[in-house]
């Protein structure tokens, strides 16, 4: 056996455990055509299929599962050796940039940067807050953050977030002038914060209750460009907020906000890191550790893709 086939069986063994070449690209940090390459490649060397692949599900054959029984065991010692020595290495050092909106820098970055750094002291990160899709390779950033239906082709993305669930809200004193919407139209006669994105569009809220989606052009005196001074300007009565969950729990829980319209704010979105395939093992290590600590409580890995935004 050479060396090529050891990488080969990896492979196979990282498909067979996740029943996904996606998710085995992303444990091995490859992309994902390189794992069916090598798959292919180690099909054609032994003459024999060793995956049963469908549109929906991989997983091995009768043949694969035999070799992947009598492997096993060899595959475990190696990885135990590998790990011995990673444990005996330098610790990563070096820069790590990352692009990142104000919103997830704030409630989803900063709550765990002092572990990181603190576990890390020789990585210097650097976070830049950056509401529009910047090409993270052009601009030179080794990962961006991004909204679960913004993500890029041929572009590797972990889950770093919690399910977010949207929520409207207004001060009391607010109501106090104004009744309570019942239906998302009735928000034509409502003072609406607005948000303004990087490109210049101002983002149009989005509604849904039972499978019904809806759309909402709202209006009003204040556009703000990111969710903190939204939540401000809403916590002084100055209209209603379209914000995520996290970001008001302890406002709504002590009355300083109230919430509406909940019934229509089903839809739940997760927050993913995005990373560039063809990274240097230097680079990608920071980011490994990077990532094991975002992902704690929460992490997994996503389906990669482009889903277009609703509205943008």
């Amino acid at each position: 056996m050479n060396r090529t086939q050891l990488s080969q069986l990896a492979v196979l063994a990282a498909v067979s455990e996740h029943r996904s070449f996606r998710a085995a690209a992303k444990e091995l940090l490859v992309a994902p055509s390189a794992i069916s390459h090598a798959i292919s490649s180690l099909e054609e060397s032994l003459g024999v299929r060793l995956l049963a692949r469908t549109t929906r599900s991989v997983a091995p054959t009768e043949e694969g599962r035999l070799l992947l029984e009598r492997l096993r065991p060899a595959l475990e010692e190696i990885d135990i050796a590998l790990e011995a020595v990673r444990d005996t290495r330098a610790r990563p050092a070096g820069n790590l940039r990352i692009t990142a909106p104000r919103f997830a820098s704030d409630l989803l970055l900063a709550p765990r940067l002092g572990d990181f750094l603190n576990l890390y002291p020789d990585i210097t990160l650097e976070i830049a807050n950056e509401d529009g899709f910047t090409d993270i390779v052009k601009e030179g950033f080794d990962a961006g953050i991004r909204l679960e239906e913004s993500l890029e082709a041929d572009m590797i993305a972990v889950r770093v977030s919690p399910n977010l669930t949207t929520v409207i809200a207004a001060s009391p004193n607010y109501f106090e002038h104004h009744p309570k919407p019942e239906h998302p139209r009735d928000l034509v006669h409502h003072r609406c914060i607005k948000r303004r994105f990087t490109n210049g569009s101002i983002y149009r809220w989005e509604f849904e209750k039972d499978g019904q989606e809806l759309v909402v052009s709202v209006d009003g005196p204040l556009i703000v460009s990111e969710d903190r001074l939204a939540l401000l300007a809403a916590l002084n009565g100055a209209g209603l907020a379209y914000l995520f969950d996290m970001r008001v729990d302890d406002e709504l829980a002590s009355g300083k906000l109230v919430r509406v319209l909940e019934d229509w704010c089903a839809l739940c979105r997760t927050v993913s890191l995005l990373s560039h395939p063809a990274a240097d093992a230097a680079g990608a290590t920071r980011l490994h550790r990077f990532l094991q600590i975002q992902r704690k409580g929460y992490g997994r890995p996503v389906r990669n893709g482009n889903r277009a935004a609703r509205s943008r």
